[in-house]
C-alpha cells in the first residue's frame, strides 16, 4: 500500500497546529466572554441579559440584520448576474465597487450614509416629504447593514454563475420552458448553495457591525439602539460583567444560527449532486 505524498506534514502534525491556532486566535479569547459574565452569578446575569433595554436591542438587531441578509440575498444574486451574463461600458467599475465596503472604513461609510439619507440629504429630503424618515431610525439601520453586507452574496454567487454553462438554459429554453421556469429549475438549484453562504456571511457581518450604524441610528434606547452599541455603552460606564453578559447572548445565538443556515447549506450541496 502506498502512501500518498503531500505537500504539508501528517494529518497528526497538521490537525495539531490547526487547533493551536484556532485555540490562539479564536477559541481561547471567545471561550473568555461567557466565563467572564458567569462571574455575575445567574440572578445579576439574568437581570443583565433579560432587561428591557437589552431585549429591545437584540430584536433590532437580529431582526434588521436577517432583513438585510435577505434583501442581500436577492439582489445580490441580480448584481452578481449582470456582472457575469452582460457586457457593457463601466462593467469593470461596476465591478470594483461591489467591493468597496470592505476596503472603506465602516465609519465613513455611515457618515456618507447619514449625510445622504438625513433630512436635508439628498435622498433623505424628498424620502421625508414622502413622510420616509431613514437616518435616524430602523429602515438607516438596515440601509447601512446591507450596504456592508452586499459584497459577500455577490462574490459567493459570482463564480459560480461564471462555471454555469448558459447551454442548460438554452436547452430548456428549446424544451419550451419559460425564462422564469428555466431559472428556478435550472439555474436557481445550482445557485442555492453558493446563495446560503452569501447570505450567511452577510448576516454574520450586520449582526457585528457596528461603525456603518452608529452614525445613521440615532442611538435612542429602545428605539434605535443596537447590541453592539449597547455593549459598548456598558464598557464606558466599566460594567465589564453586563457588557460581556450581553456579549455571550450574541455569541450564541449567533453561532447557533450560524450553525443551522451551515447545516442547511450542507443539505442544499447533497440534494444537487447526481444520484
Amino acid at each position: 500500500m502506498t502512501r500518498s505524498r503531500t505537500a504539508l506534514p501528517g494529518f497528526g502534525l497538521s490537525m495539531g497546529v490547526t487547533l493551536t491556532y484556532l485555540s490562539l486566535l479564536v477559541l481561547i479569547p471567545l471561550a473568555m466572554v461567557p466565563l467572564r459574565a458567569s462571574s455575575m452569578g445567574f440572578d445579576a446575569l439574568y437581570a443583565a441579559v433579560s432587561s428591557p433595554r437589552a431585549i429591545a436591542s437584540y430584536r433590532l438587531t437580529f431582526g434588521v440584520s436577517l432583513g438585510a441578509a435577505m434583501v442581500n440575498a436577492v439582489f445580490g444574486v441580480v448584481v452578481a448576474w449582470v456582472l457575469v451574463r452582460y457586457d457593457f461600458p463601466g462593467k469593470r467599475i461596476l465591478d470594483a465597487l461591489v467591493d468597496l465596503p470592505f476596503a472603506l472604513p465602516t465609519a465613513v461609510g455611515g457618515l456618507a450614509l447619514t449625510a445622504l439619507y438625513a433630512k436635508n440629504g439628498w435622498l433623505g429630503a424628498p424620502l421625508h416629504k414622502l413622510g420616509i424618515q431613514v437616518a435616524f431610525a430602523p429602515l438607516g439601520i438596515g440601509a447601512a447593514l446591507t450596504f456592508v453586507g452586499l459584497p459577500f452574496v455577490v462574490r459567493t454567487v459570482q463564480p459560480v454563475l461564471e462555471d454555469l454553462d448558459p447551454e442548460m438554459e438554452e436547452a430548456a429554453a428549446m424544451l419550451g420552458a419559460s425564462r422564469f421556469l428555466a431559472f428556478r429549475r435550472v439555474v436557481l438549484p445550482v445557485l442555492a448553495p453558493a446563495i446560503t453562504t452569501g447570505f450567511a456571511l452577510s448576516f454574520a457581518r450586520a449582526v457585528g457591525e457596528y461603525g456603518s450604524v452608529v452614525f445613521i441610528a440615532g442611538n435612542m434606547p429602545m428605539k434605535t439602539e443596537i447590541t453592539p452599541l449597547l455593549i459598548m455603552t456598558k464598557l464606558e460606564q466599566f460594567d465589564y460583567a453586563g457588557a460581556t453578559a450581553l456579549a455571550s447572548v450574541m455569541l450564541v445565538v449567533s453561532f447557533t444560527l450560524l450553525l443551522i443556515i451551515n447545516r442547511l447549506q450542507m443539505r442544499l450541496g447533497r440534494t444537487k449532486e447526481p444520484g
